[in-house]
């Protein structure tokens, strides 16, 4: 079987949500979401995990997850830090907010070396988008450098009742690949249409059926030569401000406005839930029942 590696970005400081809410428990039997995560990857072929972490939740990760996960598939971990930056840059001595998931991904560039998917931790993605992701990479010639795929799913399937939400709005071509991406903040439900700010004190409108990104990818490692590249740009440009952010989705567009990359968007209709704000916590713990209920999830996966 090909290899292929899960990347899960753990890094995440929690700051809406008001802790680390990667390790909150909402299975039954004390999982957590990263578990589904976890569980619905191995079933749909990936055979590495690597947790993009920070140094100081580096043992509550090995005791709350590590410990267990490592037990059914190979385990690495990396480290997000905000002092890791090429030469000639340095982090601004009052920046407290980590640089993006950009700069967390390529934290990875020493320890993977096949094709691999990217999520975020505190996201529940459902079975179907790992199964295509999957496939989709373990079907790359060795030749596809900078091929990649994005799961995208339906925007009025990833919004919270509990508040706004920060979605990568996608334009797809008739092929079914991404044309653009833009990072749109601030997106809520009225009607039936979705809104977001506009940046100036009002407000655009989307269309729920939208397709959006939640930073679900399959990417080849011809991913790290870009991020590198880009990321020296970025610093050029923003390295002195404190908060900053080189995002992942926002890389991914402009390769391919670059037609430095292709991005096949590989479409899911399942429903994403996730723990941004306290008051998400017991839908998702209900959902994870309903779930477990219909046969979907074993009672215990692990």
């Amino acid at each position: 079987m090909k290899k292929t590696t899960l990347v899960i970005m753990a890094a995440g400081l929690g700051s809406r949500y008001g802790g680390i809410k990667q390790l909150e428990p909402v299975g039954p039997s004390g999982e957590i979401i990263m578990d589904y995560s976890i569980y619905d990857a191995i079933k749909a072929g990936f055979n590495k995990v690597v947790f993009i972490i920070r140094k100081d939740l580096e043992q509550d990760f090995i005791e709350v997850i590590g410990n267990r996960i490592s037990k059914i598939i190979e385990v690495e971990y990396v480290f997000q830090e905000m002092d890791n930056l090429p030469a000639g840059f340095s982090k601004p001595e009052d920046r407290t907010k980590p640089w993006g998931t950009g700069q967390a991904v390529l934290s990875c560039k020493d320890v993977v070396k096949e094709p691999f998917a990217v999520i975020n931790a505190d996201d529940y993605y459902g079975k179907e988008a790992f199964v295509k992701v999957h496939d989709y990479l373990a079907n790359l010639e060795s030749n596809d450098k900078n091929n990649f795929c994005m799961a995208g799913f339906v925007l009025g399937n990833t919004l919270s009742e509990n508040g706004t939400v920060t979605r990568g709005v996608c334009k797809v071509d008739e092929n079914g690949f991404l044309v653009d991406i833009v990072e749109t903040r601030e997106i809520e439900q009225k009607g039936d249409m979705a809104v977001a700010s506009d940046g100036k004190g009002g407000e655009i409108e989307i269309n729920l059926n939208s397709a959006v990104s939640m930073n679900m990818w399959g990417f080849t490692t011809g991913l790290f030569d870009e991020l590198e590249t880009g990321f020296i740009t970025f610093l050029k440009e923003h390295g002195s401000e404190l908060k900053s952010e080189y995002l992942l989705p926002e890389e991914v567009g402009r390769l391919v406005k670059e037609d430095k990359a292709v991005v096949h968007v590989l479409s899911s209709n399942d429903k994403w839930f996730g723990v941004t704000y306290k008051e998400d916590k017991q839908m998702v713990v209900e959902s994870f029942r309903t779930l477990i209920n219909q046969g979907v999830y074993p009672e215990k996966l692990f």
